[in-house]
């Protein structure tokens, strides 16, 4: 008899080897089991939704609104705003991007399943009823179709139905420039159902008419408007096809005037004030003064031509075209006082040139008519020597006193009695430079004046527009 001899290390690790291997076959089949048993459950829940989906479309007419023939359908909507903007006033138009909601009842879509919302693609759209709105206003709208069609669709169990898309609208709002540019605008938004009357689809508000439109702040960012507040509400309209129901959101913009100020409002009150500086100059500075006045004219000439580049071709005058134009009514009026004192100074000028030129043939008349002493006195170019005759004066004066009150010289002959040469030499002066230079009266009642009216026109321009802006705001906002 034969009595093998085996190492004990051998035998243990002989054993541990097939306990290893035994765990491993028992993980592997309970593995197994569960993944099997998750697949299964898996699977019955997929195949379970998918004969519910095509449970709901088997028979289902996407033709035929919900209730047809029945009651009213109700569509809820409510708007919110990703982007708001731009606003274009040659084109009286706005620019806005929002997700636009729309909820309503099918029966016919009702379920009973393991989940109570099917969230869906945009594929499952175009297989049910939708409904038909428009905006009415609107003149280009685009729906999103980056990287799919951006559109949300779900059905709950009783039939409800959330279909949301993302659009973007470009709108006409109609807009009043009078007050420009310290007006405001509200904008509308108008939708409803393009061909279903109110007898058979009905819209309402979701949340409510005072948050069924949602604008967050940092989505209003707008360069020259401050969107201050939105409002809703809704209208019935009748037309040759049926009487529809509009809902309408009304946005409602104030205008920033910041832009304004800067390239015209102020730009227009400092060419008025240089025009001004133009009468502290004196009046014989000819050239000067008529630098300073061609050059506000067209100054303001230029301005107002920039000014309406920004708005559209309007018949009517808005608040800046006022100010403008009164404007430059200042800046010319200045030229026209600089042209109305030169006028006047030159004809005052050419009167006493005359009156002089009339005393000095007077004066030679009577010298001619004295006395042969006299008359040699005055003809005697260096003799300077008292006249011991009064002769000569009294003739002077008697014909000077017969003469008309408007050709007589301003000056008199002075008593006592005067060498007659140097009474020639007077009455041969010519006070023109006197007449010519200094300052004009009309200057100084302009300096006053011009200042004055141009200060009150201001405080009555911006009383008057700012206080008419905020009535009609608050008008429109009720």
């Amino acid at each position: 008899m034969l009595v093998s001899k085996v190492d004990p290390g051998f035998r243990v690790v002989d054993c541990l080897r097939g306990m290893a291997f035994i765990f491993t076959c028992l993980f592997l089949s309970c593995a197994n089991s569960v993944w099997g048993n998750q697949h299964g459950d898996t699977s019955i829940y997929l195949d379970n939704i998918t004969r519910i989906l095509d449970r709901l479309l088997d028979g289902y007419d996407n033709r035929l609104r919900p209730g047809f023939g029945g009651p009213v359908t109700e569509v809820k909507t409510d708007i919110f705003v990703t982007s708001f903007g731009p606003v274009s006033d040659v084109e009286m138009e706005y620019t806005m991007d929002v997700f636009f909601r729309q909820t309503w009842i099918d029966e016919r879509l009702k379920f009973e399943g393991p989940i109570e919302i099917l969230r869906l693609n945009n594929l499952m759209v175009s297989k049910i009823w939708t409904p038909d709105t428009f905006f009415r206003n609107g003149k280009r709208s685009i729906s999103h179709n980056m990287t799919t069609p951006n559109k949300l669709f779900r059905i709950m169990q009783n039939g409800t139905i959330l279909y949301t898309m993302r659009l973007t609208i470009n709108a006409e709002c109609p807009m009043r420039l009078m007050n420009f540019p310290m007006d405001g605008h509200t904008c509308p938004l108008k939708f409803g159902s393009y061909a279903y009357p109110i007898s058979e689809i009905v819209y309402t508000w979701k949340k409510g008419p005072l948050s069924s439109v949602e604008v967050p702040q940092e989505s209003s960012s707008l360069l020259q408007y401050d969107l201050i507040g939105q409002t809703v509400s809704s209208e019935r309209l009748k037309s040759n096809t049926g009487e529809y129901v509009i809902m309408t959101v009304h946005f409602h913009l104030q205008r920033k005037m910041g832009f304004f100020l800067i390239q015209t409002y102020i730009p227009c009150i400092m060419t008025v004030i240089l025009a001004q500086v133009s009468f502290w100059i004196n009046k014989e500075s000819v050239p000067a003064r008529t630098v300073f006045g061609i050059t506000t004219v067209l100054t303001m000439t230029t301005l107002s031509i920039s000014a309406r580049h920004s708005l559209p071709k309007v018949s009517y005058a808005t608040a800046m075209d006022w100010f403008i134009a009164v404007c430059f009514a200042f800046v010319f009026s200045a030229l026209i006082e600089f042209a109305a004192v030169n006028y006047f100074s030159t004809l005052q000028a050419s009167r006493e040139r005359r009156k002089a030129a009339a005393m000095k043939a007077a004066a030679q008349e009577a010298a001619a008519a004295a006395p042969a002493p006299v008359a040699a006195a005055a003809a005697a170019t260096g003799n300077d020597g008292e006249v011991s005759s009064v002769d000569a004066t009294s003739v002077l004066k008697k014909r000077m006193n017969s003469a008309p009150v408007f050709d007589r010289p301003a000056k008199t002959f002075p008593n006592p009695p005067v060498n007659a040469h140097t009474f020639l030499q007077q009455g041969s002066a010519v006070p023109a430079n006197n007449v010519l230079t200094g300052t004009s009266i009309i200057d100084k009642y302009s300096r006053i004046l011009f200042p004055l009216s141009f200060g009150a026109f201001n405080l009555v321009y911006w009383i008057v527009y700012l206080t008419k802006d905020t009535m009609e705001m608050s008008r429109d906002a009720v």
